[in-house]
């Protein structure tokens, strides 16, 4: 168990960020550490695993790669996971669940796939115990993970259990709300590192606002969840134990302030609520208040970011237009263009020297905001190509005829 081959799937343009923070948790470089597409790959022993469910932002598991590879077929998969000694991971009275996911496969049914794969696992147990594990597709003590290539089959094993952007903290929520994970790319793209305060004018459920505070005080985000780990028989309770203590002891009091505003005040109590379950109610400052209208919440200039609405979540903080609920509706179209403009030209007149980090698929968002972006990042939000935009508030910037609605 101290030479595992590692992939920790992420949400695409984050790999290098990714890669940046198992560097930094587990010291892993050069050939130890890859980036690939999609993820990152290392080798690493079963400790790390652990430590990078408790402490990765960024990463949606944590997998162990058992068996790589070629096929043709369905046959040939059915021979790969006979061949993986699934009996040193897990007992044939535990349930597991086999997921597919391919690209460029010539196989024309991934459920057939997964049955093969399942089969295969079933009757390993049978030939050496007697008894075939039972298959449990909705809480599986075990899972089991194929990706598919247009000629190589790669087998995992999760030790992550449910996806880690659920922390275990977000219970109240709005609308498509934001992954944590995501929030946690935007946080680590923006170099944010505590030392300045950091401000989400269109905070939601506070996700990105409890994300910055936990990062302040250095609170593992894996601290209050259960891991899929814990039912492999490899596990070992005062490894873990040992861990989390460790963790725990790194907590602080928070390098510096972090706020985050809705208009919805509703929103609001949700955002206060999760800050309690994640352990940082003192860290963050929530408020209702229109994103058009609030002032900086400190005199000292910091980092703002950003994921205004777009899509399945198209209303936010804003005096641009009003919907029957009381929520501005701001389309990534010409009907939120009044809403972007009146937003860069109230962070212009009131936000000098802020700097404004914007996640949108909208990649003419800096024409509608009037605004000169410094940096863009490619991000994708699920299935959505979006764009992380820098705007720098520089002082002296605002116009004449740029004056805030209210000001």
């Amino acid at each position: 168990m101290n030479q595992l081959q590692l992939f920790l799937p992420c949400a695409a343009g984050v790999e290098g960020f990714l890669a940046d923070e198992v560097h930094r948790l587990t010291g892993l470089a050069g050939d130890d550490l890859l980036v690939g597409r999609g993820g990152v790959v290392l080798r690493a022993s079963w400790r790390d695993a652990l430590l990078l469910n408790l402490h990765s932002r960024l990463a949606q598991r944590v997998l162990v790669q058992l068996s790589h590879t070629p096929y043709r077929g369905e046959n040939d998969l059915y021979e790969a996971a006979s061949a993986v000694a699934w009996e040193i991971w897990f007992g044939p009275r535990q349930s597991f669940k086999v997921e597919v996911t391919a690209q460029h496969s010539p196989l024309k049914s991934l459920n057939f796939a997964a049955l093969k794969i399942k089969d295969a696992v079933a009757d390993r147990f049978r030939h050496k115990a007697g008894v075939r594990p039972d298959v449990d597709t909705a809480r599986p003590d075990v899972r089991l993970y194929a990706h598919l290539t247009s000629d190589m089959a790669t087998l995992y094993i999760d030790t992550s259990g449910e996806p880690l952007f659920k922390r275990g903290w977000r219970e109240d929520k709005g609308e498509a709300p934001l992954k944590e994970t995501l929030a946690a790319a935007m946080i680590a793209a923006s170099g944010w590192d505590a030392t300045v305060p950091l401000y989400d004018p269109c905070c939601g459920s506070g996700t990105i606002a409890i994300e910055a505070a936990q990062v302040a005080c250095r609170i593992a985000p894996g601290q209050l969840r259960r891991f899929g780990f814990e039912k492999l028989l490899a596990f070992q309770a005062h490894v873990w134990t040992a861990l989390r203590e460790e963790a725990r002891s790194q907590q602080r009091a928070p390098g510096a302030p972090v706020f985050g505003s809705d208009v919805a005040f509703r929103m609001v109590d949700f955002a206060q609520r999760n800050a309690a379950r994640a352990g940082v109610e003192h860290a963050v400052q929530l408020r209702g208040g229109d994103a058009l209208q609030r002032m900086p919440p400190t005199a000292e200039p910091g980092v703002m970011l950003v994921n205004p609405p777009y899509g399945e979540r198209i209303e936010t903080a804003g005096v641009a237009g009003r919907s029957q609920g009381g929520r501005e509706r701001a389309q990534v179209a010409d009907e939120g263009a009044d809403f972007f403009s009146q937003l860069a030209a109230h962070w212009k007149r009131h936000y000098p020297g802020w700097t404004a980090w914007v996640l949108t698929p909208d990649f003419k968002l800096p024409t509608r905001m009037r605004l000169k972006e410094s940096r863009r990042v490619p991000m994708w939000n699920g299935p959505i190509e979006c764009r992380l935009f820098r705007f720098d508030m520089i002082k002296g910037s605002a116009r004449s005829g740029d004056a805030a609605p209210g000001a």
